[in-house]
């Protein structure tokens, strides 16, 4: 598995990650943990959030049980939005908290959680129209200094919140992992990548595979698979390939519960997309050739 540092000052993690937030039990968990690093993704993408504020919780457990396996890993996590939920019931209506104390107070939750002392990435998880950026940095400065975190960047931010941000900050936000796909292709043409590139800021890619939702259109598939035998490969490798041919930097993140699909997906960087191949297949979404 090829690793690559996410920005220059960032961390080095595994070009493809493991994303858990479907990964809903102890066995799945531990499962898809052992089948990720044996085919060498070590790096995993959290949120405080996930499975209703209980996911975290149940990877740590199985850390706790496996007492060499933090250190073969790097996990990310996220912070900053607050759900409706029953184990949340001071919370009236979903919304965004990106204050000080609920990021402090979010990361020493995660810490253990995870039964860790440090986070190697924390990502804001939604631009928040309420976000102080003075207490944002306040907060990326404690965590930073206490060893906490290691490395801070965002989620689903447009080109203007992350260079607000960014702005308010001594330390330069690694990533911005954002939903990206052949199917979602509009971040590839409207600045966001071309922004990502000036600050050598790589991107996580949420929903790589347009979250299946395309797997049924017949038509499609077809065109698909014929490329995709071309490379002798399969449909969802190509898909992966496609995103990582990019120069933005881009690590897809898998959303699967079945050890040989992680597997399948780390063999996607083995392949080589002919640059005309690439644009077949945006040709083959948006219904016309590039002008």
């Amino acid at each position: 598995m090829q690793r690559k540092q996410i920005h220059p000052q960032g961390p080095e993690f595994s070009r493809m990650i493991a994303g858990v937030w479907k990964w809903m039990d102890e066995q799945t968990i531990e499962k898809c943990i052992h089948a990720a690093l044996d085919c060498g993704i070590t790096t995993f993408d959290h949120a405080d959030i996930y499975g209703k504020y209980t996911i975290e919780e149940l990877f740590g457990k199985v850390l706790k049980g496996n007492s060499d396996l933090r250190s073969k890993m790097e996990l990310v996590t996220k912070c900053g939005i607050k759900l409706l939920t029953d184990n949340r019931p001071d919370h009236r209506i979903k919304h965004y908290d990106t204050s000080y104390e609920h990021i402090i107070a979010s990361v020493d939750n995660s810490l253990q959680h995870f039964d860790t002392d440090y986070i190697d990435l924390l990502l804001i998880h939604r631009p928040d129209p309420l976000m102080n950026c003075e207490e944002v940095a306040e907060a990326f400065d404690e965590l930073e200094r206490s060893g906490k975190v290691l490395y801070f960047g965002v989620s689903n931010f447009t080109t203007t919140q992350f260079e607000m941000l960014q702005s308010y900050l001594s330390m330069p936000l690694v990533t911005n992992q954002v939903e990206v796909s052949l199917f979602k292709n509009d971040l590839l043409f409207n600045g966001l990548t071309d922004v990502m590139q000036v600050h050598r800021t790589g991107i996580m890619a949420w929903s790589p595979l347009g979250s299946g939702k395309f797997f049924d259109d017949t038509e499609r598939m077809h065109h698909l698979s014929v490329l995709a035998d071309k490379y002798k490969a399969t449909v969802a490798q190509v898909l992966f390939a496609w995103l990582l041919q990019h120069p933005a930097n881009v690590f897809p993140i898998t959303g699967t519960t079945k050890p040989e699909r992680i597997m399948e997906a780390s063999k996607s960087l083995t392949i080589d997309l002919d640059k005309q191949d690439w644009f077949a297949m945006l040709k083959l979404v948006t219904g016309k050739d590039v002008a």
